[in-house]
């Protein structure tokens, strides 16, 4: 549940729903799009309650009760000489696909009265990507809606040619009527009609199930199990809290996913709103994260992603070995007018796929998944090499892609690679922190191949390439001015000169020797890098660093979080201390709750850290990172792979 000043959010099950404080639905609630919503979906635009004709007043604005409930109160207008003739208690709850609507009235006067309900509803099924406000336009006029209404139900259908997705209202008692906009008579919004009689002091209820059929639904899509909390210590530390929080968001966003041999499988999706489906990086390093915690969820992300591991050369970057940047159920992926159906356009869910496939088999001492995905793990190793670009490049690249991301690590809006002028570099990119993603991969499979697979000759191999990308790298990177790594190598072998927060993911990898990566660890304690909050994505006084930049001056939860490991790793215990010190800190000014990104304003500038217009909340790697940071404070030092 997430309660704003401009709406409150329930979610259960991979639904969620948008609503006002007073529990109606418009199209926007201040950044966040009005609605209810599945498989990147709105199934319900438009949801307004009048009472007597009139909009009712709020007595207690909506007040939720756990994650999938929100109540509130109204009443008719009225004065103190003659008050309100009765109350409403409005009660709405979301489960898989449903929301299920309770309103109880309460006749106050001693006489019956009769009372009249309106609920004006619509369904518009818009895609989330025309949702997000960069203006961009899609083409949908082969596409009809239509609405019938029978004597207790309503029935919205969207069809274009072979899509077909449906929205039904079932009402318990039916409605006196169903009317259409006179003044709009295209429109497919319906207002439905009650007159509920009150006897003298006595109540009426009224119940309106909605439910979503979004195209393609699986006729047996299972519910996220809930784990059961059982008796828990109540949380000593602010950090316990922020643990205890992120584990209970990390429960609402799990979504059901298909595993390499079709199973059913639950992983965390990576947020809400944008991104409540599968993301191969967000997947992968959130269950890094929860690893000596909830293994079960790196054991499922594997097998999610393996499933969808690609085959061929074919469209969406799809390569033989790449693992998945994201996948997409919407209309518009289904039509392809955007490429996210399943597409591939990431440059380190692969590395990462592979290291995530070592530890899991580190932590639980269980070789049972390290076997079962050899051929996934040697097909993303020929990946790395191949398509990857180890063997033509020397590193790990990627080339812009104009129909999809132009940058394709986590940094992956327009302009974030970018030189300390501004200038985005141009391709074939190599990201420092994906060669270091790279280096753990090799290192971390060559133990599979030794221990697990039995291939000795295998794992000589990925070490000794392990080790020669390992020595290029310092040499090709480091920045002896700045004493720094680059943000990355450009498609001319140029280093991309912007100081960023990037280089704090080659300590977690390994990459450096212990010298350098201590130096970059004191270095991202700075005061340009850190903001008393966390590390920014690009030291402050730079060009393009601007603090509500989604990449370029910003500050990430996860991505401090990785540095945090990287610290641990390195001994370097007073930057770990600080760094955390900060980020919990941030983390109780939000509920506990840690958003997908904070805005780079420094700490001494406002008491509480600015919040990013747009970020998700909850968000997967972002909750998780209270476990990271547990993780680090209780290691000390992070072991590399023997």
């Amino acid at each position: 549940m997430t309660t704003a000043g401009d709406h409150v959010q329930l979610v259960r099950d991979a639904t969620f729903v948008h609503l006002q404080p007073d529990g109606n639905i418009g199209p926007r609630h201040g950044t966040v799009p009005g609605g209810m919503f599945l498989r990147d979906a709105r199934h319900l635009s438009h949801w307004h309650l009048t009472v007597d004709g009139a909009a009712p007043l709020t007595l207690i604005p909506a007040e939720t009760e756990g994650d999938d409930t929100a109540t509130c109160a109204l009443t008719p207008p009225g004065t103190r000489d003659r008050p309100p003739a009765y109350t409403l208690f409005r009660r709405q709850t979301v489960t898989a696909g449903t929301l299920t609507e309770h309103l109880r009235l309460v006749n106050n006067l001693p006489e019956a009265v009769t009372a009249r309900l309106d609920i004006t509803v619509d369904a518009d099924f818009a895609d989330l990507f025309e949702l997000r406000g960069d203006d961009r336009a899609y083409d949908k006029s082969d596409g009809r809606r239509e609405v019938q209404a029978g004597d207790d139900t309503v029935r919205f259908d969207y069809r274009r040619a072979d899509w077909h997705s449906r929205t039904t209202l079932t009402c318990r008692p039916a409605p006196d009527t169903v009317d259409a906009d006179a003044k709009a008579p295209e429109s497919t919004a319906r207002t439905l009609t009650w007159h509920l009689r009150l006897e003298s002091h006595g109540q009426a209820e009224l119940d309106v199930t909605v439910r979503a059929h979004p195209h393609g639904l699986p006729p047996h899509t299972p519910a996220a199990p809930r784990p059961s909390r059982g008796e828990r210590p109540a949380p000593r530390t602010d950090l316990d809290r922020a643990c205890e929080q992120g584990l209970a968001d990390l429960d609402l966003l799990t979504i059901a996913a298909t595993g390499v041999d079709g199973e059913d499988v639950f992983v965390p999706a990576a947020g809400i709103p944008w991104f409540l489906t599968l993301f191969g990086r967000d997947s992968l390093l959130t269950s890094h994260f929860l690893l000596p915690y909830r293994p079960g969820t790196a054991a499922a992300t594997l097998s999610a992603l393996a499933a969808v591991q690609g085959e061929r050369h074919a469209a969406a970057g799809e390569q033989p070995g790449r693992i998945v940047h994201e996948t997409r159920h919407g209309e518009l992926a289904h039509f392809r007018q955007v490429p996210y159906g399943r597409y591939y356009g990431t440059v380190d869910a692969t590395p990462l796929f592979l290291t995530l496939l070592h530890a899991h088999h580190e932590t639980t001492g269980d070789p049972t998944w390290a076997t079962r995905l050899e051929r996934h793990a040697r097909k993303a190793v020929d990946w790395m090499f191949t398509d990857g670009g180890l063997d033509d490049h020397g590193y790990l690249t990627y080339t812009p892609d104009p129909d999809g991301l132009l940058n394709q690590n986590w940094k992956d809006s327009e302009g974030a690679v970018c030189f300390t002028d501004g200038t985005q570099a141009e391709g074939p990119i190599a990201v420092c922190e994906a060669q270091g993603y790279a280096y753990d991969a090799l290192v971390r499979t060559a133990q599979l191949a030794r221990h697990i697979w039995a291939d000795d000759p295998y794992a000589r191999r990925l070490e000794e390439e392990a080790d020669r990308l390992r020595r290029r790298f310092l040499t090709d990177f480091w920045m002896p001015g700045a004493d720094f790594p680059a943000l990355a190598l450009d498609g001319s072998g140029r280093q991309v000169d912007a100081l960023a927060s990037d280089a704090g993911h080659l300590l977690w990898s390994g990459i450096l020797d212990d010298e350098h990566a201590r130096r970059v660890g004191r270095r991202l304690l700075e005061p340009d890098f850190f903001s008393g909050w966390a590390i920014r994505t690009l030291a402050a006084g730079q060009k393009p660093y601007h603090p509500l930049s989604y990449h370029r001056g910003s500050a990430w939860p996860h991505d401090n979080a990785v540095i945090a490991l990287g610290l641990a790793r390195h001994g370097l215990a007073d930057e770990l201390a600080t760094l955390t010190e900060g980020l919990v800190a941030a983390a109780t000014h939000h509920g506990y709750r840690l958003p997908e990104v904070l805005a780079g304003y420094d700490r001494s500038v406002t008491p509480q850290p600015v919040p990013y217009p747009h970020a998700c909340s909850p968000q997967a790697w972002a909750a998780a990172t209270p476990l990271a940071l547990r993780t680090a404070r209780r290691s000390g030092t992070v072991p590399r792979p023997a």
